[in-house]
């Protein structure tokens, strides 16, 4: 029952290819345990645990461990993307977008320039 309930939270684990993933139904209560390759991703299993469990579940126990800590996430530009458009996507705030430009001047030039496929760090705010 438990395990069926947050089998959204699993599904995206799976997508996200979560490292050392281990779930296991103890009594009334899930427990999962795994490595997300960033800050976002684990960011986004506890989005998905929310909406399934509420704002405080006591029905499941998540251990999201990350392994690089040194960036939030890492994003490939596709067509129409602007820094703002993707400072919108991660922080939830576009004016946010001159951050991402400073974590890449290795490879931006200007805040107003970039191309799909460049991969870009999105930095720790």
């Amino acid at each position: 029952m438990v395990k069926s309930k947050y089998q959204n939270v699993l599904d995206l684990g799976e997508a996200l290819n979560i490292q050392d993933g281990d779930v296991k139904v103890e009594g009334d209560r899930l427990e999962i345990r795994g490595t997300a390759s960033t800050q976002y991703d684990k960011d986004r299993l506890w989005d998905e645990i929310k909406k399934s469990g509420g704002e405080n579940p006591t029905d499941i126990m998540a251990d999201i461990k990350v392994a690089d800590t040194s960036v939030y996430a890492r994003h490939t530009v596709a067509s129409g993307e602007s820094l703002s458009k993707i400072a919108k996507h991660y922080y939830n705030d576009a004016m946010k977008y001159n951050a991402i430009f400073e974590a890449n001047t290795d490879q931006l030039k200007s805040a107003d320039v970039i191309h799909p496929g460049q991969e870009l760090v999105i930095p720790n705010l």
